[in-house]
């Protein structure tokens, strides 16, 4: 019987181990159980790791509510069976429920179970998220661990290694990650994959590394202890055996097969086990006690506020620019940045080596401690400002639109399922970034991030909508994706000459603005485009009644543009986009959806890659500019 719980530094006694093996024996019949019922699953994986779990679930999270972070989500029966024995969610509902239509126990773990932090599935995410909680609790000076567990396989991802060297040059010495090492992936053995030395990885990554049996709880112990007594970040290497605990599997991971990575047996062929894994009244007992003697903290289920919900934020004042003024929005992204961080301390930007691009400089240079820079790693910035969000940060994570919307789409995919509130602002998008060529000019950054159902995206349409806009999404919940580009071009007006976005506008997200009335055209555009239209407008004004539209949202519309299609019955749209996947096609949609016909219906775009060049020279070139959409009404 368990009488006392182990001290970190001293070795574990007879009756720990004892109760160890019991309670990872339980876990064990459970995970078969689940892989078994749902026919299902990844059992190898969960036996392999299973012994480690249990340690550090029982013996540290369970008293300390210490954040652990299961980056190879895909071990869910072995998450989910220890979760069950600790009480924290019910045993029988999640092995009759594992994989199941309707039930909340996922093929890879998910914030709907109770005691899950961050949902996990594509290798490699998981542990940039650990890595941000670990370095929030650094900057509280909290003194907490953060727990990460990989596998051996995930160490080829290159996000990865993005998190080694975070990880080290922020000093994350209370980073504890343990990498299932038993040898084998999805298909075949380690080495016939990839052979990789990870333990060399780690310690040219300056962490400190130390190889263990993962199956034995004294060595594991011991491992932890020297881990908590290091001044760089921790890999725990545990040498596994896949299935280790069933007879059926273990064979074949003992000769390093991958028979049993992914692949559900069925229950007469691990009869046996089953049987072996049964505990009897004394084992169910000693169990019993702990969860009632023991245990001292227990998670909250997961919250999920609602998308676009009020965030307790001071957006103080907007920063507006003059009519007649030349600058760029990522300016006033930058600035409206630094007034919300002087505010609101629980404010953040992280950027990847570009500070000086996206204009995150000012906090950087004002306010260093709201401030992280993860080097050129957008793929561990996004999944790190994931982790943020749910340390009670506003995080604002930028780059250049091509960077964040193809190499951090899994990443923000990721976020955007867990729920996060993260805030994506990537500059240089479009044509607008010039003569950097087609591998920076972002044409197809909207149309990565349209699927994301949890989401919003937004481009502004000049500076002072920008302004606006950074406020807004400061002080609401949610992921966003804010686009814009480099050059400068004027500030929009109203017909009185004053800027149409003053102190006065509120912005709301899927809001459109009438910036020019009138009743024969309707130009719907998008950023720097409503310059475009607007000159247009002038160049026909005395011919053609043209109305412009600014549109923030290709997502989500208002009234406004409904109303204004109805009136003219003619549309054109104007994008720094592909038009495939952008304003165009969106508006298509709508139009579909709402059963409004047009008499015309022109969409303007970015139609192929460009080559360097002024922004407006390729304006001109791609047929967005003013001239393009003046030739286009007078075709109509």
């Amino acid at each position: 019987m368990l009488n006392s719980l182990p001290e970190i530094g001293k070795l574990l006694k007879k009756e720990h181990i004892d109760f160890l093996k019991t309670f990872s024996k339980s876990c064990r019949r459970s995970i078969l159980e689940m892989v078994v019922n749902a026919q299902s699953g990844h059992p190898g994986g969960s036996l392999s790791c299973i012994d480690y779990l249990s340690l550090i679930y029982c013996f540290i999270i369970s008293q300390t509510g210490e954040k652990a972070v299961i980056s190879n989500g895909h071990i869910s029966p072995g998450v989910y069976s220890t979760l069950a024995e600790l009480g924290y969610i019910g045993k029988k509902e999640a092995i009759e429920g594992f994989r199941k239509i309707g039930k909340i126990y996922e093929g890879h773990i998910t914030r709907h179970v109770t005691g899950v932090e961050y949902g996990t599935g594509p290798l490699g995410i998981g542990v940039s998220v650990a890595s941000a909680f670990a370095h929030e609790e650094k900057l509280r000076n909290s003194g907490r661990k953060v727990f990460a567990l990989a596998g051996d396989g995930e160490c080829q991802e290159g996000q990865v290694h993005e998190m080694i060297h975070f990880a080290q040059t922020h000093k994350l010495n209370n980073l504890v990650l343990f990498i299932d090492y038993n040898e084998i992936q999805l298909t075949a053995g380690l080495k016939e994959i990839s052979s990789i030395d990870i333990p060399e990885i780690f310690k040219a990554g300056h962490w400190k590394v130390i190889e263990t049996d993962g199956h034995d709880y004294q060595k594991l112990w011991s491992a932890l202890a020297e881990a908590y007594n290091s001044d760089m970040p921790i890999a725990i290497i545990g040498h596994t055996i896949m299935g280790k605990g069933c007879r059926f599997m273990e064979p074949a991971g003992e000769k390093h097969q991958a028979d049993w990575h992914g692949k559900a047996p069925k229950k007469e062929e691990i009869e046996e086990d089953l049987q072996n894994l049964t505990l009897d009244n004394n084992e169910e007992k000693i169990l019993e006690t702990f969860r009632k003697k023991f245990i001292k903290w227990k998670p909250e289920p997961a919250g999920y506020p609602k998308l676009l919900s009020p965030v307790k934020v001071n957006i103080g004042k907007p920063r507006i620019t003059n009519a007649g003024e030349l600058t760029d929005c990522r300016t006033a992204y930058g600035k409206a940045l630094l007034d919300l961080a002087e505010k609101n301390p629980q404010i953040i930007a992280l950027t990847a080596d570009l500070s000086g691009s996206v204009m995150t400089k000012f906090i950087s240079e004002k306010l260093p401690k709201q401030y992280v820079e993860v080097g050129i790693a957008e793929q561990h910035m996004v999944s790190a400002a994931g982790g943020y969000s749910f340390m009670d940060r506003i995080p604002f994570a930028s780059t250049f639109g091509a960077f964040m919307t193809s190499r951090a789409k899994d990443q923000a995919r990721v976020n955007d399922i867990n729920y996060t509130n993260v805030k994506m602002v990537a500059t240089h998008c479009g044509l607008s970034v010039g003569e950097d060529g087609p591998t920076h000019q972002a044409i197809d950054d909207m149309g990565s991030m349209l699927g994301l159902l949890n989401t919003m995206v937004i481009e502004p349409a000049d500076p002072n909508q920008t302004d606006h806009i950074i406020r807004y999404i400061a002080s609401h919940y949610g992921n966003f994706y804010v686009r814009m580009g480099r050059h400068k071009f004027p500030i929009i007006t109203k017909e009185n000459g004053t800027p149409f976005f003053d102190e006065n506008y509120e912005y709301e997200y899927g809001k459109t603005d009438i910036i020019r009335e009138g009743k024969d055209v309707t130009i719907a555009a998008t950023g720097a485009c409503i310059n475009e239209a607007l000159k247009a407008r002038e160049k026909l004004n005395d011919k053609i009644s043209i109305e412009v539209v600014a549109v923030s949202s290709i997502k989500k519309f208002d009234a406004a543009i409904l109303n204004s299609v109805k009136k003219t019955k003619k549309l054109i749209t104007v994008e720094d986009h592909n038009t495939y996947s952008g304003l165009g096609s969106q508006l298509a949609r709508l139009l579909q959806k709402e059963k409004i016909m047009l008499e015309k219906f022109q969409m303007i775009g970015v139609e192929k890659y460009q080559l360097s060049g002024k922004a407006e020279e390729l304006y001109h070139s791609a047929g967005i500019d003013a001239d393009a959409i003046e030739k286009i009404i007078l075709s109509l």
